[in-house]
């Protein structure tokens, strides 16, 4: 895979779509490459998550854990560990290669980097993950009115 293409598909993942060619170049060069064979674990369930990963070729499985959770195939652009990308945390679920797979890693450290680089992105960023928390905030609302309805 060349410059372009690794750029055409980092700016079609979630969030990175904010990013210009030149922050998404710094990105395509720093971040570590990895690449999977079918069946291959990515990370597991309870991992400390140390970055969020951009599929670049391939399909990887998530599967969480518990008897309802449904597993989920990801494939080229997809983003696998969005707060991963900003603070280290803990993999909510496994993720395994489906197929041959190759993957991207973008660590907290090189993610601010990019960001303290290219201000407008931070930005548009920042407002893209203040509107899903709004959101989500007010999905708890809602779920809470419904709960209190049912409720003796």
């Amino acid at each position: 895979m060349g410059l372009d293409d690794d750029i055409a598909i980092l700016s079609s993942a979630p969030l990175f779509g904010f990013m210009g060619r030149d922050a998404l170049r710094l990105l395509s060069f720093a971040a570590e490459r990895r690449n999977l064979a079918a069946g291959d674990r990515l990370f597991a369930h309870g991992e400390r998550a140390d970055g969020g990963f951009v599929v670049m070729s391939g399909t990887l499985t998530l599967t969480g854990r518990g008897s309802h959770a449904t597993p989920v195939t990801v494939g080229r652009s997809s983003l696998i560990g969005r707060l991963a990308l900003f603070q280290r945390g803990e993999r909510p679920c496994d993720a395994d290669a489906a197929s041959a797979a190759e993957v991207v890693r973008i660590t907290p450290t090189l993610m601010r980097r990019v960001l303290e680089e290219f201000p407008d992105a931070a930005q548009a960023i920042h407002d893209d993950l203040a509107e899903d928390l709004a959101t989500f905030a007010g999905d708890l609302v809602d779920l809470g009115a419904r709960f209190e309805a049912i409720a003796p």
